[in-house]
């Protein structure tokens, strides 16, 4: 079967994607191997009507809508390669081996991350340590918060004050902190601590204290951290795409890249994450983008 477009990702912007092209009658098949960045999310925010909801319970509430049009086929699998076939379609191999055929594809599988080097930061990332202060900073308002990066770290911890004046900035020995923007920061009232983080302390997940190299502990109950993002699949680039300034993936405002019938949403084009609604957005859009490119040349076939 020759697909009008495969969704690579079952994130909220390939979820959208795809429920656009269900209600636009377009034969779509969406792959998902359950492997997202927020599978250690307990609950997502900033979403109208979904304000609070789990990440999962949202992706079965997603699926449970989309069944609703027969025209789009779900599959819990890993695309592996893609092929460039002819002017017209593409081939998707999975990790089990099914071959698949689409005109159109939209890459919307989103961004893997890499912590800072805190030792045992994972233990509490997700449950009181943050990426996204839009996303989880009202749980934390005004509570002693630890701000934990490498890089942007003076924006981050500008967010971080809007939610709580009772921060405390860590550079863990790495971070690029000028010396006007340090000012800034003690002039608020924020303290940095520039030393290498030897640890954190506390207990199931709940952050108690940051521990510094001479073995100094900063009492803190929650905080936010930069990770290190980058793709989550290579496709983008072994299909040509080009990238905007940030390393995202370079598109218009409807998904469209350089390439001819590759589409791209999420957070993969923003290459930071963002809220579900925002990702969500860019897969409708997408979506809207994929839909009129076929009626176009439907319409321009002789």
């Amino acid at each position: 079967m020759l697909y009008d477009c495969a969704i690579i990702g079952g994130g909220p912007a390939g979820l959208n994607a795809a429920l656009v092209l269900g209600r636009s009658r377009k034969n779509a098949v969406l792959f998902d191997d359950d492997n997202g960045r927020n599978l250690v999310t307990r609950e997502a925010h900033g979403f109208i009507t979904r304000d609070g909801i789990c990440p999962e319970e949202l992706k079965r509430l997603g699926h449970e809508e989309i069944r609703k049009y027969g025209s789009v086929k779900m599959e819990n699998e890993r695309v592996v390669n893609i092929d460039r076939i002819s002017e017209t379609h593409y081939e998707l191999t999975t990790a089990s081996g099914q071959v698949f055929h689409s005109i159109k594809i939209i890459i919307a599988a989103g961004l893997k991350e890499e912590l800072p080097n805190v030792p045992d930061i994972e233990k509490f990332y997700g449950t009181t340590l943050f990426s996204c202060p839009y996303c989880d900073g009202w749980e934390m308002r005004d509570q002693p918060l630890a701000v934990i990066a490498d890089k942007k770290v003076f924006t981050l911890a500008k967010e971080v004050y809007t939610w709580s004046r009772d921060l405390a900035v860590f550079t863990n020995g790495e971070g690029r902190l000028e010396e006007e923007e340090k000012q800034k920061l003690l002039a608020k009232g924020i303290k940095v601590y520039e030393d290498t983080i030897s640890g954190l302390e506390g207990e199931n997940g709940k952050l108690q204290s940051v521990r510094l190299e001479d073995g100094t502990l900063i009492d803190r109950s929650a905080g936010f951290v930069t990770p290190l993002w980058s793709h989550a699949t290579n496709f983008a680039k072994e299909l040509g795409c080009k990238q905007n300034e940030h390393g995202g993936i370079l598109t218009d405002d409807y998904g469209r890249t350089n390439v001819w019938n590759v589409y791209a949403a999420g957070d993969a084009s923003l290459i930071v994450p963002s809220q579900l609604v925002i990702a969500a957005g860019e897969g409708s859009a997408a979506a809207i983008g994929v839909c009129g490119d076929l009626i176009n040349e439907y319409f321009d076939e002789m």
